[in-house]
């Protein structure tokens, strides 16, 4: 069945998918931003452009280019178990100091990753590194 706007807003807790397609990766960020979850988003292609303009518009906190969206994990990031997660950009609560005041948006670059490469006896080890520079689109070949 064609999917209607009440589709695209529902959460279904459930084995079922709406999709949708697009005409260009600007009709699918704004489609992403306006009925996404603002948790974990992805996009596989080849295409440097696109690949670029994905990871720096959608407005979520976990942004996959070319690998799995279940990489999306506090675990899986180097920060250990989860107690929660918010995927507002403010949270704070009282007094708050300049740590309160920044978000994190995390950019996961593959090459066809998935999570199942990382799990059982002979598991690829998670390797987290600290990045001596800030992010920059020259990691994308």
């Amino acid at each position: 069945k064609k999917a209607t706007e009440k589709d695209w807003r529902t959460e279904y807790l459930d084995l079922v998918i709406s999709i949708k397609v697009v005409d260009s990766i600007d009709d699918a960020i704004e489609h992403i931003n306006t009925y996404g979850s603002k948790h974990t988003d992805a996009i596989v292609t080849q295409d440097r452009r696109n690949a670029l303009k994905f990871l720096s518009q959608v407005d979520s906190s976990s942004v996959m280019l070319n690998a799995s969206t279940r990489f999306s994990d506090g675990y899986r990031y180097g920060l250990g178990a989860e107690v929660g997660i918010s995927t507002g950009k403010i949270h704070a609560r009282g007094p708050v100091g300049l740590d309160g005041l920044t978000t994190v948006k995390y950019l996961l670059v593959g090459h066809g990753h998935t999570v199942a490469e990382y799990l059982g006896p002979h598991a690829k080890p998670f390797t987290h590194k600290p990045l001596i520079r800030s992010w920059s689109p020259k990691v994308i070949k």
